[in-house]
């Protein structure tokens, strides 16, 4: 760094005192003016929350979250909703929302008590030790291992980190086993064994010849299946029917919109049309009639009305006739079926026969999931074999791969941008860079190459989950594991590994280009200094996003803004935006935030001053989370705690990030110094002990799984199961043959061999299934309500096989022009449905729907029960 300061001695240049560190000023230039506009996003919050419920607590009011699981939250007054939300407990989340929910909100508590834990055992060590290393770095290097010169003192970093890092790594195993238990908990209750979709299990690669008296033969328990067939044409003619239907919907509602608005005009002694009649029908213009080519350009101009009509009248029968013979097995297979067993337990049992090839009952048959939600289903996909869905992963893959490869270059220049000071002072083409005021420049090389690393990624998870989905994956909650997997991959090498490398680099690109063979050792040297750029990153993502997610500027602007100056058009909107709450992607949620924990941990040994940002920043992100979960979040992807479970095991790459980097710098360091041998011999010792900690927690885990989840599940009712016996052909009742006797299910695998003491540690009584189960709300120990038969029969089929025609909901005038046309459409198209009721034009023309102001979602003429599998 002398080299630095003496090149930049006696030029031009108002900020050559900060070329050699801008730490400070970087981290005062990115704090400040966040903490502004978080200050400003919070008062906005606490202004508009008792304003606009549905945007800020939809979860109080909306009467179609409320069942018997899903009560709403408290909100009392102004404020007093803080007082509530001060004294609701976490397992609210759990309880009334999703397991999801409650594991990703307790992630953050989990990584807040890891930040606390690791400040608390590293900085009263390394702070002194770095801060009086005597290599003359300034500011916030000061506190970092680059600040050492004697590698004699590489021996508290490493034995700090194996107090911390292995601390760590048990965090993580008791958390892992708690999480097991928990979902077996959840999994087993009365309420969760009791669902239809906790014990069917999704078949494929089922060879479509066989038939279906051999698939009740093939596991003991079978009560029901359902054999998905091609549904390519149907899905046709049912996505020609709705969209026919909705067009139909928003010209009637434009037609009595037109009408009326000459009526209003008229009234107010303005220019309007006026026909002949005396009826209503003297505001419409025939010229005015809503009209649309039936294609894009080039077809030919139609009525909407008439054409709608007409060819709803056509399609309607065809699709009835069509779904008919889906329901009869008079269509081509895909080879995928979904068994319904009485018991959670038989599910169980069929679920480990198929695990081992050897004890399968059928050998091309594959059990894709235990535990299946109909909605969850990918339908396209069923019909691909295991062979041709792992091809198609190899090519995914490939693809992220490549992708990861691409994105190298805009990161590493997110990297550069953050470091542009440094790189000034080398070339003389860029000193004018150090002429910009020292506010400005900290702007630069702190909050703008965050802000541009947000904005680089947000397309990556869209990408990611398109190529998750067409690898072959059957359920949307393997499409989001999967997506979790590629996107974490993707954060940890490119927001994490090439940004800080690239960060490093323009540090000491000076000194490299005039000394090449220096390069290895000026790079450990500085690599520490690359945790500034971090600590930029947790205070941005700390206050943005527990700010920004209260006050949710884009659900303000596009529910509050644009639907005062563009309000729907059609009260089915209006509803549509009323009932659809957010809802959390995991696939892409988890990996962003868990890769904040790994650059924790990573940097905790080595930069020990990020940890308390951390801190600081994932508890802001926590209370964010929290509010949504509570007050506005639905969920409607459910792996049942699995997302959380992979988090878990992708943290572990902070900690061996974190051994491997030290290990590389106590490697470089004996170069100078033999002293630096004992250090490096501790860390690698460390690094072996964690991977043999981490592959028998691994397995561990495995056979504790599998265990707890053979072992017997509280009964399910006789009473909520399907007795319709085999299907014949693609699910109609038929006579359910005497299955066969099998051997029986392969037994629990064998206890883990962790030591007792440890098992205890990390598995302790308190965290069992019993126990867990015991502290889950009321409900959970009841069954679940038996689902109609109807609504059970029609669970697992294709939903174009039991798609309805939609009810069209159009706005009632005073001109009796709905009316009517409610009258004409019912006559001109049988088994259509269509009402104006609810809906009406206000002073302003403007369609308005008094669901929105009282919550009344069970009110609207297209309401449909949720149904719970």
């Amino acid at each position: 760094m002398d080299l630095l300061f003496r090149r930049a001695e006696g030029e031009p240049g108002s900020n050559r005192d900060t070329a050699g560190s801008n730490s400070a000023s970087s981290l005062v230039s990115t704090l400040i003016p966040n903490l502004i506009i978080a200050a400003i996003f919070i008062t906005l919050f606490m202004i508009f929350r008792p304003r606009f419920k549905r945007l800020y607590a939809p979860r109080t009011y909306i009467d179609s979250l409320g069942d018997y699981r899903r009560t709403p939250p408290p909100s009392s007054g102004f404020l007093g909703w803080i007082k509530d939300f001060r004294r609701i407990d976490d397992k609210w989340i759990l309880d009334h929302s999703s397991i999801d929910g409650y594991l990703f909100v307790r992630y953050f508590k989990l990584i807040v008590i890891i930040s606390i834990l690791g400040a608390l055992i590293t900085w009263p060590i390394l702070f002194p030790v770095n801060a009086t290393g005597g290599a003359g770095n300034q500011q916030l290097d000061i506190l970092s291992m680059s600040n050492v010169s004697n590698p004699i003192r590489y021996y508290a970093h490493a034995l700090v980190s194996c107090v911390f890092l292995g601390l760590v790594m048990i965090i993580i195993a008791r958390e892992s086993f708690y999480t097991v238990n928990l979902r077996q908990a959840y999994r087993r209750s009365p309420w969760g064994a009791s669902r239809l979709s906790s014990r069917t299990i999704l078949f494929t690669s089922v060879p479509t010849k066989i038939k279906v008296a051999e698939l009740f033969q093939l596991f003991p328990g079978v009560t029901h299946a359902w054999v998905a067939s091609d549904c390519k044409d149907l899905e046709k003619l049912v996505e020609d029917r709705d969209d026919t239907a909705l067009k139909l919907e928003a010209a009637e509602i434009r037609l009595s919109h037109d009408a009326n608005n000459n009526r209003l005009r008229a009234a107010k002694g303005k220019k309007h049309y006026a026909g002949p009649e005396e009826d209503g029908t003297k505001w419409l213009n025939p010229k005015d009639r809503p009209t649309h080519r039936l294609k894009f350009l080039i077809g030919k101009k139609v009525d909407t009305i008439e054409y709608g009509r007409q060819h709803l009248a056509e399609l309607i029968p065809k699709i009835t006739e069509e779904q008919d013979k889906h329901w009869q097995g008079e269509h081509k297979l895909v080879g995928a079926v979904f068994m319904e067993f009485a018991t959670q337990k038989a599910a169980q049992d069929a679920w480990q026969l198929m695990q081992q090839r050897k004890t399968r009952p059928n050998k091309q048959m594959v059990a894709r999931q235990l535990g299946v939600l109909p909605q969850e289903v990918v339908w396209n996909n069923l019909r691909i074999g295991v062979a041709e869905h792992w091809v198609r992963w190899l090519i995914a893959t490939a693809a992220i791969t490549v992708l990861i490869v691409f994105f190298a270059v805009p990161v590493a220049f997110v990297g550069v941008v953050s470091q542009v000071n440094y790189l000034a002072s080398r070339f003389s083409w860029l000193e004018w860079i150090l002429d910009i005021p020292a506010v400005i420049l900290g702007v630069v090389t702190g909050l703008l190459p965050v802000v541009m690393l947000a904005v680089l990624m947000a397309l990556v998870p869209i990408f990611c989950r398109l190529l998750a989905k067409l690898a072959g994956w059957v359920t949307l909650s393997q499409v989001e594991l999967q997506t979790q997997s590629w996107y974490f991959a993707f954060q940890v090498i490119q927001v994490f590994l090439i940004t800080t490398f690239a960060g490093a680099v323009t540090t000491v690109i000076n000194q490299i280009l005039d000394n090449p063979g220096s390069a290895i050792t000026l790079l450990s040297e500085n690599l520490p200094k690359a945790s500034n750029f971090y600590i930029n990153y947790f205070i941005l993502f700390g206050l943005s996003a527990f700010a920004g997610s209260l006050l949710n500027i884009g659900g303000f602007v596009t529910v509050v803004l644009l639907g005062r100056i563009l309000p729907g058009k059609t009260p089915r909107k209006i509803f549509q935006k009323l009932t659809k709450l957010s809802a959390p992607m995991w696939g892409s949620e988890f990996p962003k935030w868990v890769n904040l924990g790994v650059i924790a941990l990573s940097y905790s040994c080595i930069a020990p001053l990020i940890l308390g940002f951390s801190t600081v920043g994932l508890y802001l992100i926590y209370l964010g989370f929290r509010y949504n979960f509570l007050y506005t979040y639905e969920v409607n992807i459910d792996t049942r705690g699995a997302a959380y479970q992979r988090a878990l095991q992708q943290l572990t790459t902070g900690v061996y990030i974190s051994e491997l980097c030290l290990i590389g710098l106590f490697a470089i360091a004996i170069a100078d110094s033999r002293a630096a041998i004992g250090p490096l011999v501790i860390e690698v010792v460390l690094l072996a002990a964690t991977i043999l900690f981490h592959l028998t927690l691994r397995q561990a885990l495995k056979h504790h799984e599998a265990r707890v989840a053979y072992s017997d599940p509280v009964p399910t009712p006789q009473d909520g199961t399907v007795e319709d016996g085999p299907v014949d052909g693609a699910g109609m009742p038929a006579e359910k043959p005497a299955p066969t006797q099998l051997a029986p299910a392969v037994g629990p695998p064998r206890p883990s061999r962790l030591p007792a003491f440890l098992q205890r540690i990390i598995n302790p009584e308190i965290n069992s299934v019993s126990n867990l189960s015991l502290s889950l709300e009321g409900f959970y120990h009841k069954p679940q309500d038996p689902l109609p038969v109807d609504i059970a029969k029609r669970a697992y089929f294709h939903p174009a096989i039991t798609s309805t025609t939609p009810t069209l909901w159009i706005v009632r005038d005073e001109m009796g022009i709905s009316e009517r046309e409610c009258r004409d459409t019912k006559a001109a198209v049988p088994g259509l449905e269509i009402t104006d009721e609810g809906a009406e034009f206000n002073e302003k023309n403007k369609v308005v729907w008094s669901g929105v102001e009282t919550g009344k979602a069970r009110e609207a003429p297209v309401w449909e029960e949720d149904v719970t599998y």
